[in-house]
């Protein structure tokens, strides 16, 4: 249905270009109201756009024979003038006859006012209205209207608790400073100055939802996009829109981007001179580190907006509103009576509100900081009340929980890095437990076999250099031996580490001659001519080699000779100490809390009076 440009009535689509041509006359799609007939009952309705409104059309003194009737109602037949009377021959064959009457009153016409009923066309059968009422779409009012079928409708019906909870506005938007009152993306976004940005933050962290609002609240037009779905053919096609769009209307349009990370570089290059040139806002979000997976040359021409991680409580505040609005009638009284109706219902949603919601705690600490995982987890809850005989015992057992690692992600150089800092820090209880964490994950056990190589010569060093030999044989042993059995080999690696004295002499000292060839001429010097080597004969008569002192011809070794060039003489890279010779001011605190503890047990037992001296 659209409105007609000329007189703005509704005119089927179809059908518009032949109303215009009749004068805005014809084929309009206005109900007309039915007159009841002589017996009482009213005829059977007609669609309205087959007829000549009824002010447009002379009033007619008729019969049930009226020829004039169809001239100047059916659009079969052109229009008469008036007194001219028509033929019955244009009656359709199945017509019934009608009752004879006085041609005067089957053919007289006066022309009434304006306001004169419609006519009532009792007994007349037309076979053609019938046969496009059979065609047309459109159903006539009092039958059935035709929905699609229920199994399509249940398709989209139900989304997922997490989707139907999504915030509807900026102040909705749980755990994010950003768009917080005072938050610098909120700021930006109440005054119109929407720039390109990288939203990054963790899985359930809001970016999408943030993204959405930006559009609707900007007013702007927002198309979202997948890089594990869309191409480059795809994203020049809709800056082409952008830019047409602009020229047509003024209004801008921002392109979603999720997980932008995945595109390759050749892709994100595609953005470049859109977002440069202000065609369109890009709003890219990543769980991935941008400053390592997006371009620099689109990193700079963008804003990049770190998400926080969701608290528990966060996450918590999430889940309660959620269930609030998914059980409006659950009552978390704490009165006796509460308590016993609680009690009671204990295998139904009161479950969740039981203790002061100590299973939406339980939830929420499950999701660690993911709100999407927290309300998938609250919809298999919801599920699981409804059980008979359920307990909170039994919901517990029946989440699984995700481990939050990624091989190829951040959390992988966490938590070696994690790991790495705790056999470094002499704390064997963090080393295992970072340890287990990673080879639960799935993560490669030669991958961490290779890390204790590094750590056995990087920070064990010279303190217990067995430590290097204990490391490479239990890379050996990994690979020989292979998951889940070498995980002992790692453990039995790991303590030896985290326990070894440490030693950065020598590690310190490579790093202080790599700091030297980043001065100016330090990297080309010339090498000593004594210490040059010389397989040929020109070699040597030019020098190389000569006036060499070999150290086993002197005794215990002992020479005077210079092996550093003569800009470096005298530059010490390797330290006397194992260790750095800072001081942490909390260890003072500590050790001065174990001096009075050791004094009090030497003492042995201590008296106190009533005043506590």
């Amino acid at each position: 249905m659209v409105a007609c440009p000329a007189c703005d009535k509704p005119v089927k689509e179809a059908n518009i270009n032949t109303h215009l041509d009749s004068g805005c006359k014809d084929l309009l799609d206005e109900p007309i109201p039915t007159p009841t007939q002589a017996n009482g009952t009213k005829p059977k309705a007609k669609k309205s756009s087959f007829f000549t409104p009824s002010s447009q059309r002379p009033e007619r003194n008729v019969s049930f024979k009226d020829e004039a009737y169809e001239s100047a109602s059916s659009p079969l037949f052109s229009k008469q003038p008036s007194g001219t009377q028509a033929t019955s021959s244009k009656l359709p064959t199945s017509t019934p006859k009608p009752p004879t009457s006085t041609p005067k009153a089957s053919t007289s016409i006066s022309k009434p006012p304006s306001s004169t009923a419609p006519i009532s066309f009792a007994g007349i059968k037309r076979e053609r209205e019938q046969e496009e009422e059979d065609e047309d779409s459109d159903v006539n009012e009092g039958k059935p209207e035709l929905v699609a079928p229920k199994h399509k409708k249940a398709k989209f019906g139900h989304p997922p608790l997490a989707e139907r909870m999504r915030p509807q506005s900026l102040d909705e938007v749980a755990g994010q400073e950003l768009v917080g009152p005072n938050g610098v993306l909120r700021n930006l976004i109440v005054t119109d100055r929407v720039p390109s940005m990288v939203l990054w933050g963790g899985p359930g962290t809001g970016k999408t939802t943030i993204a959405r609002l930006i559009a609707r609240t900007a007013g702007t037009r927002f198309i979202e996009i997948n890089s594990t779905s869309s191409g480059v053919g795809e994203v020049k096609k809709l800056f082409t829109e952008a830019k047409n769009e602009s020229l047509l209307t003024g209004r801008k349009t921002i392109i979603f981007c999720d997980e932008i990370h995945r595109f390759s570089k050749s892709q994100q290059d595609v953005f470049l001179g859109p977002v440069e040139s202000g065609q369109i806002t890009l709003i890219g979000a990543t769980t991935e580190n941008p400053s390592f997976k997006v371009v620099k040359a689109l990193l700079s021409r963008c804003r990049t907006f770190t998400l926080d991680k969701l608290t528990d409580e966060d996450v918590f505040a999430i889940l309660k509103r959620a269930l609030a609005r998914e059980v409006p009638d659950l009552s978390s009284s704490s009165s006796e009576e509460g308590q016993e109706e609680t009690t009671k219902h204990s295998t139904g949603h009161h479950l969740l509100a039981q203790d002061d919601h100590a299973l939406l705690h339980y939830l929420a600490a499950f999701a660690d900081g993911d709100a999407r995982t927290g309300l998938n987890l609250l919809e298999l809850a919801l599920d699981l009340c409804r059980r008979p005989s359920t307990t909170t015992e039994d919901i517990k057992k029946s989440l699984t929980q995700t481990l939050v690692y990624d091989r190829a992600g951040d959390q992988h150089f966490d938590t070696i890095s994690a790991f790495h800092k705790s056999v470094r820090g002499n704390d064997p209880d963090a080393a295992l437990y970072y340890l287990a964490r990673m080879l639960q994950s799935g993560e490669d056990p030669l991958y961490v076999a290779r890390r204790m190589v590094v750590i056995a010569s990087e920070d064990v060093g010279l303190a217990d250099n067995s430590m290097l030999s204990l490391a490479t044989a239990t890379y050996a042993a990994a690979e020989k031996i292979g998951m889940p059995e070498c995980r002992i080999n790692l453990g039995h690696c790991a303590v030896a580490l985290a326990l070894a004295p440490k030693s950065t002499r020598a590690y310190r000292g490579l790093t202080g001659a790599y700091k030297a060839l980043s001065e100016p001429g330090i990297a080309g010097l010339p090498i000593p001519i004594h210490l040059r080597n010389a397989p040929t004969k020109m070699m040597r008569d030019m020098g190389y080699g000569k006036d060499y002192k070999y150290n086993p011809d002197f005794v215990d070794g002992r020479v005077v000779q210079d092996y550093l060039p003569e800009q470096l003489e005298g530059r010490r890279f390797l330290g006397r100490q194992d260790l750095g010779d800072k001081l942490d001011p909390e260890i003072m605190e500590m050790d001065e809390q174990v001096r009075i503890a050791s004094a009090y047990e030497e003492e042995g037992e201590v008296l106190l009076n009533p005043d506590g001296d």
